[in-house]
């Protein structure tokens, strides 16, 4: 009898070794998975960014101290795995919470981040964009000014140093947050061409002016006009002035001139500075634009309403909308109404 449960008490032990080994690949299997495939993103972050140049190391430290993962060591270990740390591709990579560690770290193996929509529109100064531009980009606002600064690239794209910020069209478009400054001006080049399609170069020729200079008018425009259905009617007017040979006598050259964008009332002494983009002194367009017109504005002076106006002014009733007038006479009435408006808001200045 006692030979036969020596048979039995071993199949027993191999038994609970079976269910042992069983309990424990399961348990591996499962840790696993967790590291692997289990939820780990946290929602500390909208964005993981890594940097042109960083290193492994470097990664690894923004993850831990940004807070990006619930386990920086699974992340690690997972990183490893997949060889992350001999292929680093800078980017801004998009971050779901609870995204796994397998997706994050294959979406930075590829380098499938994520564009940034640059988008502006309202940029009065150069100075501004490249501002915009350095707050969205790896590159800072210093390098992208210089860029935009520089008299030799403009006139390698075809412009002056003056009329360079005509290049930029107001829109929205995708590009990624690496890309380097020189790039990012070569692909806003790209869309400054898209931008000026034949009809519409067809209208500036037709108008008897460069895109460049349809730009500096519609900067004008812009500086005029409150509402966009007002544009056409202003634009016509100063084109009017332009083929009579006039000078612009545009307050927004004015106060850019006297680079005080604070004036709500333009004086004559603001008149007198010697600067070229004041068209009170100087005929003709100013050199360069007195801010980014949009793309309504540039649309409005290849569109420009039919009409004989040479005067505008303001009127009384501050709705942002100008009365117009044909001669001296009925203009110096409309400038009266709104002169005596302002002295009644008290606006001196």
């Amino acid at each position: 009898m006692e030979l036969n449960k020596s048979p039995r008490k071993g199949l027993k032990w191999l038994g609970i070794s079976l269910m042992i080994i069983v309990c424990i690949g399961g348990f591996v299997t499962w840790k696993g998975y967790q590291i692997f495939l289990g939820s780990s993103v946290t929602d500390a972050q909208p964005y993981l960014y890594v940097y042109t140049n960083d290193t492994y190391e470097d990664v690894l430290h923004r993850v831990r101290t940004d807070k990006i993962v619930k386990d920086p060591k699974e992340f690690d270990y997972v990183a490893k795995a997949m060889n992350y740390p001999e292929k680093i591709n800078p980017g801004k990579y998009k971050l779901t919470p609870g995204m796994n560690n397998r997706t994050l770290v294959g979406n930075l193996r590829g380098g499938y981040q994520e564009p940034v929509k640059l988008r502006f529109a309202n940029i009065r100064l150069k100075e501004n964009l490249a501002g915009l531009l350095g707050d969205n980009f790896q590159a800072d606002s210093a390098q992208f000014s210089a860029l935009i600064n520089n008299e030799a690239l403009a006139e390698q794209y075809g412009f002056t140093s003056d009329n360079f910020y005509t290049m930029f069209i107001p829109n929205t478009y995708e590009i990624y947050w690496n890309t380097s400054p020189d790039k990012v001006i070569e692909r806003l080049n790209e869309e400054y061409k898209k931008f000026w399609t034949p009809e519409r170069l067809e209208k500036a020729k037709a108008l008897n002016l460069t895109p460049q200079e349809v730009s500096i008018l519609a900067s004008i425009v812009r500086g005029e006009a409150l509402h966009n259905d007002e544009m056409p009617m202003i634009a016509g007017l100063y084109l009017n002035r332009l083929k009579k040979g006039m000078l612009l006598q545009a307050d927004p050259t004015v106060i850019y001139a006297n680079n005080d964008f604070t004036i709500r009332r333009v004086l004559n002494k603001h008149l007198t500075i010697d600067n070229p983009y004041n068209t009170y002194r100087y005929k003709g367009l100013p050199p360069g634009p007195i801010n980014m017109p949009p793309i309504v504005a540039i649309d409005a002076v290849l569109n420009p309403a039919k009409h004989e106006y040479i005067y505008m002014c303001a009127k009384e009733d501050f709705s942002g909308y100008h009365a117009f007038a044909t001669n001296v006479s009925e203009h110096l009435i409309n400038a009266r109404k709104f002169q005596k408006a302002l002295d009644e808001r008290n606006i001196k200045k």
